[in-house]
């Protein structure tokens, strides 16, 4: 990561300056919306954000490794982070999470989990150095209600499982 300090003209034709934090590989990232089927839950992960000051709630996510496409990214990124294997089903454009500090964008990528393939009947991590990551399997209709929970529990919650739990 950088700092960077960027000039740009407003709407009126005025010099602005604006700092934001950039990556140095500038690869994107994706985030997995990964559906368990038959049983119709959801793949959700817990992990220590030092930024955040605590544990998240998010969907199992990653880096683009540089000149890696986002659809092998995702696939690398959920078996890592929850050993299970699935399939792509659909992928969005590129977004932002928080355009005001970063320049840095995330796909978020839909993967549908035969859970009763063998490879995914119990599944094993493969962490990188330094991650511990839990696994929760989140009925669909119940998302809100497990989020309130781990909410009160005293965790964080990412913004894009928020708006994919309201937006349900």
């Amino acid at each position: 990561l950088y700092l960077e300090e960027l000039t740009y003209l407003d709407h009126h034709g005025v010099r602005r300056k604006w700092e934001c934090s950039r990556r140095t590989d500038g690869t994107g990232a994706v985030a997995i919306i990964a559906l368990l089927k038959p049983s119709n839950r959801i793949i959700l992960v817990r992990q220590f954000r030092p930024p955040a000051g605590g544990h998240v709630i998010e969907f199992p996510a990653g880096l683009c490794g540089k000149g890696e496409k986002p659809e092998v990214t995702a696939i690398r990124e959920l078996y890592e982070e929850t050993g299970y294997s699935g399939r792509i089903t659909g992928m969005s454009r590129p977004i932002y999470s928080s355009p005001g500090m970063t320049g840095e964008n995330v796909r978020i990528v839909h993967m549908d989990i035969d859970e009763r393939h063998v490879r995914n009947r119990n599944p094993e991590t493969a962490f990188d150095d330094g991650e511990h990551i839990e696994t929760f399997l989140v009925p669909v209709g119940k998302i809100g209600n497990f989020l309130e929970k781990m909410y009160k529990k005293g965790d964080r919650l990412d913004a894009k499982v928020v708006s994919f739990a309201r937006g349900l």
